[in-house]
């Protein structure tokens, strides 16, 4: 018979990677809170519709990548690659958002995607997420930026990544960037890729993160996003860079950062590392103004980004150990039964305990080392019918004998 194995792309978090896994998501958390933002989750899988105007239909994650199914009603449902667009759509659902303007939101979880499995990348991953609603000014844009760096240093990344920085403009200036750059494009035809062909005429930013080698070529000499910025646009961009540069936060200008889609505008960024071998992305995110009204709801401002837990988890320093149990050894039927309401005591106490449920005296004490506990509490006959315990201090050996009553002072002291 042969062994059930994961689906491809995916895999078990088994305790000790999963304690790094939470290790994560409970540093962005805290940082999070600290600014002030707040937590909710979206459904794991929403209409699909939502993700195709909210990612872009021309974009590969939705014409290559999503895990779209039709329902038994025949719906056409979509499990989530991305977290905007469903927290997005949360607030065109949910009225009461709209009175809380500025909404800032984290999340965490699951996401989907039908890409080649390869380090730092599966098909079901998991993202942190930080989102800004209805605040169109650029102290928006740093204060996101100002929370990644912030996650990323308690994680003890920050000081391995590079903060990549460009502006896309308002509509105008992306309006009259495009059409140069089609322009160019059109020159260059014979030299672009198959996929850059296609997205020439309907979506020709996206070539400019293109991967191809020829494309790339072609890119090398396309014109630059910010000599086709209005004044709006540049003075946007500067207050975003003096902003940055007063938080204390360097960063690099990068051309080529665009991202494909009309409703981006303004501020894209990603936090960038070589420690994963190839240049990767760690977190990125930007502007997207028009995101909202694109799905039908008010015209809202938004900015956000988001990162990868797997990613993190293979950068980011070793969590903090676990309290060391105590472990609880008796011995006889009767001492067997007061352990368990001694052992709920000493937990409710917040003092972590390991209980087990056979063996002799050895066994146990050898468990107890095993687990790395920190001390043993002893109870027999004797111990009971004087009301004590013995408490052995496993680090140094030394025994003392400690009244039930006064047990949770002992080990917390």
């Amino acid at each position: 018979m042969s062994k059930l194995q994961p689906v491809r792309g995916t895999h078990d978090l088994l305790p000790d990677e999963y304690k790094r896994f939470t290790h994560v998501v409970e540093t962005a958390r805290d940082v999070a809170r600290l600014y002030g933002y707040r937590e909710m989750a979206t459904p794991i899988f929403e209409f699909t519709e939502l993700f195709a105007r909210g990612i872009g239909e021309t974009t590969d994650v939705v014409s290559k990548e999503m895990y779209t199914f039709n329902d038994r009603g025949n719906e056409s449902l979509t499990l989530r690659p991305e977290y905007t667009a469903g927290i997005c759509r949360a607030f065109i659902s949910n009225g009461e958002l709209a009175q809380q303007l500025p909404l800032k939101i984290f999340a965490a979880g699951p996401m989907f995607r039908y890409e080649r499995p390869q380090k730092g990348r599966q098909r079901q991953f998991h993202q942190i997420d930080i989102e800004v609603l209805g605040a169109p000014e650029p102290g928006a844009d740093i204060e996101v930026i100002s929370v990644a760096a912030d996650i990323l240093e308690r994680l003890g990344i920050l000081d391995r990544c590079v903060l990549k920085l460009n502006s896309l403009g308002d509509p105008q200036s992306r309006q009259a960037y495009r059409s140069v750059l089609r322009d160019y494009y059109l020159a260059h035809e014979g030299q672009l890729s198959e996929d850059s062909k296609n997205r020439l005429q309907r979506n020709p930013l996206r070539i400019l993160d293109s991967k191809d080698e020829g494309d790339k070529a072609v890119n090398a000499e396309a014109p630059s996003f910010g000599d086709h910025l209005n004044s709006e646009s540049r003075d946007f961009f500067a207050a975003v860079q003096e902003g940055l540069a007063a938080a204390g936060i360097p960063f690099e200008i990068d051309p080529a950062l665009v991202r494909g889609l009309d409703y981006y505008t303004h501020t894209a960024f990603e936090f960038v590392t070589t420690h994963i071998g190839a240049q990767g992305t760690v977190l990125g995110g930007g502007r997207y103004d028009g995101l909202i009204a694109e799905l039908g709801g008010p015209p809202t401002a938004g900015i956000g980004w988001a990162g990868g837990i797997e990613r993190l988890m293979m950068l980011a320093n070793e969590p903090a150990p676990l309290p060391r149990p105590v472990v609880i050894v008796p011995l006889g039927t009767a001492a067997e039964a007061k352990a368990l309401g001694l052992a709920r005591a000493l937990r409710r106490a917040g003092i972590a305990v390991e209980q087990d449920y056979r063996g002799n005296m050895k066994r146990r004490m050898q468990r107890a080392n095993k687990l790395g506990a920190r001390a043993a509490v002893i109870i027999g006959d004797d111990e009971l019918a004087k009301g004590v315990a013995q408490v052995k201090d496993l680090d140094s050996s030394a025994q003392t004998e400690v009244t039930l009553d006064r047990l949770v002072d002992a080990l917390k002291g």
